[in-house]
């Protein structure tokens, strides 16, 4: 059965599922609908035109489907949709999308965002990704599925990060971070292959052999850019790993971390 606490103040007109669970002190606006299973805590604050899966859990005072603060803003309709299986921690704060945007700030599911981290307008974060300790991602981010971003990394807006890419603590993103890598620094480099991850997710030797190489080819290799993806699709044309990080920095807007 549902269980909202007496002291929650829930809009009549939001849109709540049967075993949903609402904390103390906590407040749903009229526009929220809530999937089977989310546990809200207390002090939670759920307002917009926002979408929550089955199966999440977010903790006291998060801020989810707030107003944005890009001073664009002019009040227009946009929402914010997310999957099932996140866990949002405490003081996490989650933005809804603009118009000059994609209209719409979307996470996917079995993400874990931990204590402060930010999610602003219009990003899109995919499944399976971290967020660790005060992580802040500026509008337009995108965080392709199952990568993690260390504690107090700050993404400049319009900026990508690549399947299984991770970014170390205290980093400054400015560029994208390409698929399967590992990004440190004020601002960041890339400074190797997530290996350790790629070997916890249960990539074959093959793969991780792949990966190496294009690794090797691009950043390493006398070659410019151009030259190492040309090589890359040449040498490994039936890599899908390799397509992977080929076709991230063919359609990377603002070029990738060196």
């Amino acid at each position: 059965m549902r269980h909202i606490h007496p002291t929650a103040i829930v809009h009549p007109a939001a849109d709540i599922a049967d075993d949903v669970e609402i904390g103390p002190y906590s407040i749903i606006d009229a526009h929220v609908r809530i999937g089977r299973g989310t546990v809200v805590g207390p002090h939670v604050v759920i307002k917009g035109r926002t979408e929550i899966g089955e199966g999440n859990r977010i903790f006291q005072f998060a801020s989810v489907g707030e107003v944005n603060q890009d001073l664009k803003y002019r009040g227009e309709e946009t929402q914010l949709k997310i999957g099932s299986e996140n866990t949002i921690r405490e003081y996490v704060t989650i933005q809804i999308g603009t118009v000059t945007g994609r209209s719409e700030t979307t996470i996917g599911d079995r993400n874990l965002f931990m204590v402060y981290s930010h999610i602003a307008h219009d990003c899109e974060i995919g499944n399976d990704c971290i967020l660790a300790n005060c992580a802040t991602l500026a509008g337009h981010i995108r965080i392709d599925d199952g990568a993690i971003i260390g504690g107090l990394v700050g993404i400049h807006q319009f900026c990508r990060v690549g399947t299984m890419a991770i970014v170390g603590g205290c980093s400054k993103i400015v560029q994208d971070i390409p698929p399967y890598m590992m990004a440190d620094g004020h601002p960041a480099n890339v400074r190797g292959v997530n290996l350790e991850g790629l070997r916890r997710k249960k990539f074959g030797r093959e793969s991780i052999r792949e990966i190496k190489a294009a690794h090797k080819m691009i950043y390493h290799s006398r070659m410019n850019t151009a030259q190492a993806l040309a090589r890359l699709k040449e040498e490994y044309p039936g890599s899908a790993c390799v397509r992977v990080i080929v076709e991230f920095i063919e359609t990377s807007q603002r070029g990738i971390a060196r």
